[in-house]
């Protein structure tokens, strides 16, 4: 392996969403992820979730299943689940008995509501996470329903990236105690956490619980997505002086915009009235004038656009092992480069050599492969 975090083992239980994206963050970086599946599959090249990973397949309502699940996980450094709270508990597999097995373990668990409260317990997802922390209702024009954003302001920016922060905050902190510990990501934590700046707007008074009427949802006629005249969009968010007379100058906008450009009372006719502007020409004869300048323009692009524009192009921002277009490794680093991404394996794929590493001879394998604790 190559990467940051080469050397780094880690266990992850099979699930959906938050807990394989940061298995994979964590591959993608050079880790060791072992992947414990429920059963044996077909390759699948647009499992991105599983690529740079190893996948082992276990019963684990078998006793000796758990008893591999725990041998793996006794030489990890790391262990992701991501089930309701008690369901590793009941397989065998909760903190106590991994820790008993290896105290240097980071025990990383991922929830919608977390381990603990009156909610821990009842199924949800991004959508209700977002919609009990405040985020999901300042999403949306002022005139309809909120709108959720995909699912990553839960998922994968409130779980995903605090579980990943947990882990690492949680493996510096061993290199002082010695001691591994359980990471509690909740992704209503997280994503609360995410708004600390619109929590401060809202203490000063700057941020109005309105949808559509403030600075970053929109309500800024300089912070907002206009239609052009192809039907396609433009994202205009220049906030800085500076970067907005650029977009006054470059787009014909009246220049005395320039003196008021931050008066909220102005905003809505301003709307409109710069909609119409934008109206007046594609979106590709948008781009040819925002091209290189400050005046922060961009073209909405769609999935299938964005791969081949220039300047993703020029980073290499995605590739396409299998023919499957998806992202590549990010962040980047100077020294200890990221491996190229492959095309993910099937769920099991590795079962007979990640065994053989555990000690387990090829007698005893076809025994347990027959006996379904292999699946």
């Amino acid at each position: 392996m190559s990467g940051p975090l080469a050397g780094l083992r880690v266990v992850e239980m099979q699930g959906i969403g938050p807990a394989p994206l940061a298995g994979q963050f964590l591959a993608d970086l050079g880790a060791e992820v072992t992947l414990i599946a429920r059963a044996s599959g077909r390759t699948d090249p647009a499992d991105i979730n599983s690529r740079g990973k190893r996948s082992v397949a276990l019963n684990l309502k078998t006793a000796e299943g758990v008893e591999i699940a725990l041998s793996l996980i006794a030489r990890a450094d790391v262990l992701i689940e991501g089930f309701r709270p008690g369901v590793m508990e009941r397989m065998g597999l909760g903190p106590e008995a991994c820790h008993a097995e290896n105290p240097g373990l980071i025990y990383g668990r991922m929830t919608g509501w977390g381990q603990e409260g009156p909610l821990a317990q009842t199924a949800g997802h991004d959508i209700n996470y977002l919609g009990l922390t405040g985020f999901l209702h300042a999403i949306g024009r002022a005139d309809d329903v909120p709108t959720p954003p995909l699912n990553i302001g839960a998922d994968y920016g409130g779980g995903t990236m605090f579980l990943l922060f947990g882990i690492m905050a949680a493996l510096y902190e061993r290199q002082r105690s010695g001691a591994g510990q359980v990471v509690d990501a909740a992704m209503v934590d997280g994503a609360s956490a995410l708004m600390g700046l619109i929590h401060g707007m809202i203490a000063r008074g700057h941020w109005s619980e309105t949808r559509e009427a403030n600075l970053l949802d929109g309500g800024a006629p300089f912070y907002r997505t206009y239609e052009c005249a192809d039907g396609l969009f433009l994202a205009v968010g220049p906030i800085e002086p500076q970067f907005f007379a650029e977009l006054v100058r470059l787009a014909g906008l009246p220049e005395d915009h320039r003196a008021t450009q931050m008066d909220a009372r102005d905003w809505p006719a301003r709307r409109a009235a710069y909609a119409e502007v934008f109206r007046q020409k594609t979106r590709d004869e948008w781009t040819a004038i925002f091209d290189g300048t400050d005046a922060c323009a961009t073209p909405v692009l769609s999935w299938s656009e964005a791969p081949a524009h220039p300047h993703l192009a020029a980073r290499g921002t995605f590739v396409s092992p299998g023919g499957v277009t998806q992202a590549a490794p990010a962040p980047r680093f100077s020294r200890t480069a990221t491996a190229p991404v492959s095309a993910p394996h099937a769920p099991g794929e590795d079962t007979d050599p990640i065994l053989a590493e555990l000690g387990y001879d090829a007698e005893t394998i076809v025994r347990l492969r027959a006996e379904k604790v292999l699946t």
